[in-house]
């Protein structure tokens, strides 16, 4: 038995018969079954049947099943058949051999239908000029593995949308650069760390820079999350955002954009009404910025760390699984 062509949420299967009664076949049962336990290959037949039957047609055939797979997610699968004897009863072979694959993470199909429900919650645009990181302390002390005092790139958590071909995957820096509407500057609480590391906008975002969508979520709460990505042209992350991420246009988007004024220089605006978190995939030298104490307080119930997204929501889901 063979599986081909497996995405966030479909497989083909195939597998070889005798060639013997063949024309008595009457049905085919696939069964298949979300992999719990990685050290057991048993099936786990629980109080919703994992079966489909579909009546046989001549060969080849196309059976759309009524599962919901989920992206990013181990399955098992095993098939037998039915067929008809001369006196009228039914034979049923023994099941095939298990076989186990996981689905895929979204196609960039699946993630411009994100965009688009993105698109419609981003609300107007609000002007920013710097961008910001809050850690604990010693963050941002010089350290034992760099020379110098520099952020780091760091693999992407599991957190957002469960197809999201960043999480684990793409390596970058968060930051931040929403502002609070009744002053125009980033907000005083942080749910993760009392000191902020904050660098003007066009060090990181600028003409030779290029931008992602990376993900739309929520975590059971009314507002809702989108990630940009900034990669400068040709950098490692952008070679890897390429042909996996939709590129938004620089100038022109609902979440994050850098325009050029006639005096040459750059603004910038952010959306107003979603949380905008920027991965910045290559290093930063914190002397470029500046790091200072907040005043507020850190509200570690809005920390995105390994969140997981609501899949009840219609506002942030689509229809291909979580």
């Amino acid at each position: 038995m063979e599986l081909h062509n497996v995405t966030c949420d479909s497989f083909k299967i195939s597998w070889n018969m005798e060639s013997r009664g063949q024309d008595r076949i009457t049905h085919y049962f696939v069964d298949l079954n979300k992999k719990e336990d990685k050290s057991s290959n048993k099936f786990k037949h629980m109080d919703v049947p994992t079966k489909l039957v579909a009546k046989a047609v001549p060969l080849p055939m196309t059976v759309r099943g009524h599962w919901f797979l989920s992206p990013r997610t181990e399955y098992t699968v095993a098939v037998q058949t039915a067929t008809k004897q001369p006196d009228g009863e039914y034979a049923v072979s023994a099941w095939s051999e298990i076989v186990e694959f996981c689905t895929a993470d979204y196609s960039t199909v699946q993630l411009k239908q994100l965009l688009l429900k993105a698109e419609a919650i981003a609300g107007r645009m609000l002007p920013f000029t710097v961008f910001y990181r809050n850690q604990q302390r010693e963050y941002f002390q010089p350290n034992r593995y760099a020379q110098c005092c520099r952020m780091l790139p760091s693999v992407k958590d599991n957190s957002g949308s469960h197809g999201s071909p960043i999480s684990g995957k793409l390596e970058g820096i968060f930051f931040s650069c929403n502002t609070e509407f009744n002053t125009g500057r980033p907000p005083q609480d942080s749910p993760y760390g009392p000191y902020r590391f904050q660098i003007q906008a066009d060090l990181l975002f600028n003409q030779n820079t290029n931008a992602y969508f990376g993900d739309f979520y929520c975590m059971y709460t009314s507002y809702h999350y989108v990630i940009v990505v900034l990669a400068p042209s040709g950098s490692k992350g952008d070679i890897f955002c390429r042909g996996k991420l939709p590129a938004l246009d620089r100038s022109n988007n609902c979440f994050l954009s850098c325009g050029e004024e006639e005096d040459g220089s750059l603004s910038f605006r952010h959306a107003q009404d979603v949380i905008l978190e920027v991965i910045y995939t290559e290093p930063v030298d914190v002397s470029l910025g500046t790091v200072s104490q907040i005043s507020g307080h850190q509200l570690m119930s809005l920390s995105t760390l390994n969140a997981k997204k609501d899949p009840s929501c219609k506002v942030c889901n689509i229809s291909v699984g979580r």
